[in-house]
């Protein structure tokens, strides 16, 4: 199914379908939900999952004026609140995996377990972010116009209020972040590599995945293997048989 719900003042698309825990899933910037398209057969029989577009992407309208992270995470935390009324399995692609991450940090009651998919905690993570006056390929634009009731004219305004937001997002403070957290990056990802392996030793409860021969573009090249490995790592405890780092401190 698909609906409409009023959350945080904006007039958000989302679509839900199967049956089990809820599962939120945060697409990348630029895009809309259907990130997630390939992945929803291998998911829905162990979830319910919700794909909300996020303001200003997909059938989601955009907001006048400027967004800040606040917006976007009293976007996600009224969508939670008002569609599922409690805790969620939270996923985040790419740009939404920021504001996944941040929604874990506000509010830890909300989010039990975390997955961040190719993203960064901090700007100096990607290799290279849009520029807020330059130009997008034609495939996003066109993508963007097939769906968004703003209209095609309307992409330059969102590509330069979320570019900016990209640039200058603050770090985020990721060790604060307490849940189960999964980290997927790719081998040949716009995030270094480097990067993610700092995410995953920053994070407190920390589990990371490479996947190889693939890029950013990762839920499209190998959607099955992430499924998979989402739905292990959502439903299952890790049990090491050889323990180091989660190895437990003597005495």
């Amino acid at each position: 199914m698909s609906d409409y719900v009023t959350v945080n003042g904006v007039r958000t698309w989302y679509s839900a379908s199967g049956e089990g825990p809820p599962l939120v899933l945060l697409h990348g910037g630029f895009s809309h939900s259907h990130d997630f398209g390939m992945l929803l057969g291998s998911l829905t029989p162990a979830f319910r999952v919700l794909t909300p577009d996020r303001r200003g992407h997909g059938r989601t309208p955009d907001v006048p004026g400027p967004v800040t992270p606040e917006d976007l995470v009293a976007d996600v935390v009224s969508f939670i609140s008002t569609v599922v009324g409690g805790p969620v399995l939270l996923a985040g692609y790419s740009a939404g995996g920021v504001v996944a991450q941040l929604v874990a940090l506000a509010r830890p009651d909300l989010v039990s377990r975390l997955a961040l998919i190719s993203t960064a905690f901090e700007t100096s993570g990607w290799i290279f972010l849009p520029d807020p006056s330059g130009e997008m390929p034609a495939v996003v634009v066109d993508a963007y116009a097939e769906v968004s009731p703003d209209g095609r004219d309307h992409f330059p305004v969102v590509l330069e209020k979320f570019a900016k937001l990209a640039q200058t997002s603050a770090r985020v403070e990721v060790e604060r972040i307490g849940c189960p957290t999964l980290v997927v990056a790719a081998d040949d990802d716009l995030v270094r590599l480097d990067h993610s392996v700092a995410l995953y030793e920053a994070l407190p409860a920390g589990q990371l995945a490479i996947l190889p021969g693939t890029s950013h573009l990762v839920l499209f090249e190998k959607p099955d293997l992430l499924a998979g490995l989402l739905t292990s790592f959502l439903t299952e405890d890790p049990a090491p048989m050889m323990p180091i780092r989660r190895a437990q401190p003597a005495g």
